[in-house]
């Protein structure tokens, strides 16, 4: 098994390859082109080192309204602690692809794994340029165990790490909650207590306009929030595709599904793709907050005083499932999962 995906790593061959593999170029319609997409200045910065809450709350507010996505900037995660995880995930996915293998094979339960395009590679119809490792976000001995124990400083440094993302988590959850007119603790529990960590990295690409590191889509989160210090995420808006311009120590916070459910579509999930360049392997890390399996996904009943409820109810186990299932079946399925559950079927 580990030798099966040591081969089909795109960090284990893409430097011998002239142009990109077959199976690894889009549909025309689906391509990202030579098109020159801008680095867009107009994305949010919320500074959350401000006193002025109430206008930080506002900020985020419409940023989450208007863009879905915004970017926090004094959020108190130190700049070495930044540098220090970005540095060794870069180097993770520098090892020998045998060695990335056996270090993400000894979960029993498969919640820490490496993979390479998505988790239904075999399926697909077109491969994603990436490769992508993740576990559990928490920091207990019972995940951690199971972590990579390389790099040596990987468990020191993630551990760390994913206990800042933790603590930003709940701010950024309490300030969108507050903007929403809800308490400033409903983000809690059940609604954000299991988060996963993914790192994606994005080797060079002979050809950045035949494929896509990842193509449209919508998290199926409550927040993503991302660490980057390279472009080449891109979000869609107004019928135009924007560039998400890295501002150093910055995250980047982008709303998923499950917040647009439970805003009663207030705040919209943000549609988005990564791209490829030729000159550079692009390395994030993601701190995807997830409700638990068994938790309500619905309108928070709150916001449906004067407006009706626009989905219906179900798990997050049902949601996830649903969504699973309409992404596996397409290339591009960002709409359906909503359509799916929307008490209006549309």
């Amino acid at each position: 098994m580990e030798r099966i995906l040591d081969q089909k790593l795109v960090s284990s061959w893409f430097d011998v390859h002239q142009s990109v593999p077959e199976t690894y170029v889009f549909p025309p319609e689906k391509r990202p082109g030579k098109l020159n997409v801008p680095l867009c200045k107009s994305i949010p910065v919320v500074d959350l080192g401000s006193h002025d809450r109430r206008d930080t709350i506002q900020q985020i507010f419409k940023a989450s309204q208007d863009f879905g996505f915004f970017q926090v900037i004094n959020h108190g995660v130190s700049n070495k602690l930044i540098d220090d995880t970005i540095s060794v995930f870069k180097e993770f996915h520098e090892m020998p692809s045998k060695d990335k293998a056996r270090e993400c094979s000894k979960d029993p339960s498969r919640d820490c794994k490496l993979y390479t395009s998505s988790e239904n590679y075999a399926n697909e119809e077109v491969h994603y340029w990436r490769d992508a490792l993740t576990h559990p976000g928490h920091t207990s001995e019972k995940y951690l165990q199971y972590w990579p124990q390389k790099p040596t400083q990987y468990r020191d440094v993630v551990k760390r790490y994913l206990e800042e993302a933790r603590n930003l988590g709940a701010v950024i959850l309490e300030l969108l909650a507050e903007g929403l007119g809800l308490s400033a603790e409903f983000f809690n529990g059940g609604h954000s207590d299991s988060p996963m960590l993914l790192s994606n990295h994005y080797p060079p690409c002979p050809d950045p306009s035949l494929t896509l590191g990842l193509t449209k889509h919508r998290d199926p989160t409550l927040i993503t929030i991302l660490l980057q210090d390279t472009e080449g995420l891109q979000v869609f808006k107004d019928g135009n595709w924007i560039g998400v311009e890295p501002v150093s120590t910055a995250f980047v916070v982008n709303i998923g599904y499950v917040l647009q459910i439970i805003s009663n579509s207030k705040f919209k999930g943000a549609e988005h793709r990564v791209v490829t360049n030729s000159r550079v392997a692009r390395t994030t890390i993601a701190y995807l907050i997830y409700p638990s399996n068994e938790n309500l996904i619905e309108p928070a009943k709150a916001l449906c005083n004067q407006n009706p409820p626009l989905y219906q109810s179900l798990t997050f186990k049902e949601f996830l499932k649903n969504f699973k299932a309409n992404f596996k079946s397409k290339i591009d399925s960002t709409e359906a999962v909503l359509q799916t559950i929307s008490l209006s079927g549309s």
